[in-house]
């Protein structure tokens, strides 16, 4: 048995080379070269030949019940997985503006913005697709129609999406602009461990890949992108008489880099409530927590980040949009929980 390895690539262009023996002449070429092959299923290897991909002494071979003989020369060449495109699915949204140019939805925690590894379907884009249909806008490229810009995962709030080409470009020149020219406003709730010493600050530190795991993103001192975010302490928890518990802070992005706001109140002592990724080294003091604290936290499926407020000029008709979001209902819960201690 062999993972699918070229024998010479130099010579052949092929992914697998095989050359039947006298124990294989006489059966399928389907079966021999699955028997060779642990990679690749039977059907797979049948939808390869049927596809043009294998070989017999360099002659193209489309029967996969083709039988061989000793000492021809197999080769099978496997073409590259393309990414599926995004199709549309009946999933729920919750919309809270509509025109033909523009769509604000509220998108809950645990919803994908747009396909990629792993998430190929049931996101935002599969959602917007079956909601818009053709109207949505392509600019952004087949895998993200509409999108200009992105929350997390895990993270709740406001997102606008454009409809019309239009649109698109008029909302990707705020969103590069980041709001220092026109009423582009993004503000996001966080719930963190502890609080800083003062009410209000500014963080503005370069992010990059980290290298100690890629999937994660690190403040980096050379390098880097520029990452750019404003913080003001509204509320804080705890006795009096000791350090903050936890407080819960409002951070406007100048910038929006990936986890922006996560690692930056990671880099300055204080992670989001929640946040397994950043926030791992509080997980001694969430087990210390008095109950039902301690439950509430312990069950927060999620980093306590929500995106509430989220304004923007109209793409076509300049007019100021401004939304807010309520906290969802487990991000208010945690709060109020918060507020007792």
């Amino acid at each position: 048995m062999n993972d699918i390895t070229p024998e010479d690539p130099a010579e052949l262009d092929a992914d697998f080379t095989y050359q039947v023996d006298a124990e294989d002449t006489g059966k399928r070429l389907d079966a021999v070269l699955a028997g060779q092959l642990d990679s690749l299923s039977r059907n797979r290897v049948q939808a390869l030949i049927r596809a043009g991909e294998v070989t017999v002494d360099g002659a193209k071979i489309v029967e996969p019940k083709f039988r061989v003989n000793e000492g021809q020369l197999l080769a099978l060449s496997v073409p590259e997985a393309e990414d599926p495109d995004p199709q549309g699915e009946d999933i729920p949204l919750t919309i809270v503006y509509e025109d033909d140019h523009v769509i604000v939805v509220d998108k809950p925690a645990g919803l994908v913005v747009h396909p990629g590894a792993g998430n190929w379907t049931g996101t935002l884009v599969n959602a917007l697709i079956h909601h818009c249909g053709d109207s949505l806008s392509g600019i952004g490229g087949v895998k993200r129609p509409g999108i200009v810009h992105r929350i997390d995962k895990d993270t709740s709030g406001l997102l606008v999406v454009a409809k019309t080409d239009v649109a698109h470009q008029g909302l990707s020149a705020q969103f590069a602009d980041h709001g220092k020219t026109g009423p582009l406003e993004r503000a996001y709730s966080a719930l963190v461990w502890g609080a800083p010493s003062s009410l209000k600050g500014t963080i503005d530190a370069n992010l990059a890949r980290s290298n100690a795991n890629r999937q994660k993103i690190a403040v980096v001192k050379t390098n880097g992108r520029h990452a750019v975010t404003h913080w003001q302490v509204k509320e804080r928890f705890g006795p009096e008489d000791q350090p903050a518990l936890a407080s819960l802070m409002e951070c406007r992005l100048e910038t929006g880099r990936t986890h922006q706001i996560r690692v930056h109140m990671a880099h300055i002592g204080h992670p989001l409530i929640g946040d397994h990724d950043y926030g791992a080294g509080f997980k001694t003091k969430a087990n210390r927590l008095e109950e039902p604290l301690k439950s509430v936290v312990a069950n927060f499926p999620r980093q306590a980040l929500h995106a509430g407020l989220l304004a923007f000029a109209h793409p076509v008709t300049g007019e100021t949009l401004r939304f807010e979001s309520p906290y969802p209902a487990d991000f208010d819960e945690l709060l109020r929980v918060l507020r007792k201690f």
